[in-house]
């Protein structure tokens, strides 16, 4: 009796949010093993580092275009990944950042890999908010950490708590569609100061937060009042870190409790 063995395999790696240094050396050996490698990372410094760790790279940056929209694209990604691991080889999709955080075909590959029987596996990698956490120097275990998309939490009117850590992804593209040619970032940010303001005051101060990509380009660290986050310059990449207000109280009965379960 003959026996055959496959080799596909998929394996889905971010190469973190600070180019090339955030690489993971496991991640970069999966790279350098894989049999083929697809890659969206949108550094051409970055795609040329990986083309030299493995001569097979290929860019997945062609399935976006003007007008397109990006969950037709992300559809084709899937695609295109799941056609090379059933050409029984072992492949390496190395995604920017962290490979499940904010980006649907990495987990989308990994689930349709898995169903057609075929072992497939995500590796963790750094994302901006690691570097958030590192660059404003704050402990998401001192208050607790909400996080949430900005159009999200609008939209679905997000229950958090203001004496908790908020931290709100995408604050400059507040309700922008893929077809948006006049979008103006100032009428989101409004929509989500109001929500805010609410909840905090309009005089809390909050932070506009860049992470950089280079090590040697500092982060952007933007301070400003709630009442003001509309006239303040958002990107694309922008994320609004909220400051909790003072903490409540310790509610006795329980903290009675863990004395006596101590």
């Amino acid at each position: 009796m003959t026996v055959t063995s496959s080799r596909a395999e998929l394996i889905v790696v971010g190469t973190g949010y600070r180019a090339i240094g955030d690489l993971t050396l496991e991640a970069k050996a999966s790279i350098v093993q894989a049999d083929t490698v697809l890659c969206l990372v949108g550094d051409p410094m970055v795609t040329g580092y990986l083309a030299r760790l493995n001569p097979s790279v290929r860019t997945l940056d062609g399935f976006y275009a003007k007008g397109k929209r990006r969950q037709e694209s992300y559809e084709e990604m899937v695609r295109e990944i799941l056609a090379e691991v059933r050409r029984d080889r072992l492949v390496c999709c190395a995604l920017y950042g962290h490979p499940g955080v904010f980006a649907y075909p990495g987990h989308e590959a990994v689930r349709r890999t898995r169903l057609e029987g075929i072992p497939a596996r995500m590796l963790a990698g750094s994302s901006a908010e690691d570097w958030l956490f590192a660059d404003l120097g704050l402990d998401p275990a001192t208050s607790g950490c909400q996080s949430f998309e900005a159009s999200d939490f609008l939209l679905r009117r997000r229950i958090f708590d203001p004496t908790s850590l908020l931290v709100l992804w995408q604050v400059g593209v507040i309700g922008m569609t893929d077809r948006d040619l006049d979008f103006d970032a100032r009428d989101g940010a409004a929509l989500l100061a109001e929500r805010l303001v609410a909840a905090y005051g309009g005089d809390h101060e909050v932070t506009v937060y860049e992470a950089s990509p280079y090590p040697v380009t500092p982060p952007r660290i933007s301070p400003v009042p709630l009442a003001k986050l509309a006239d303040t310059q958002l990107t694309a990449i922008s994320t609004l870190v909220v400051p909790p207000l003072p903490a409540r109280p310790f509610d006795r009965e329980v903290l009675a409790r863990m004395r006596t379960a101590v």
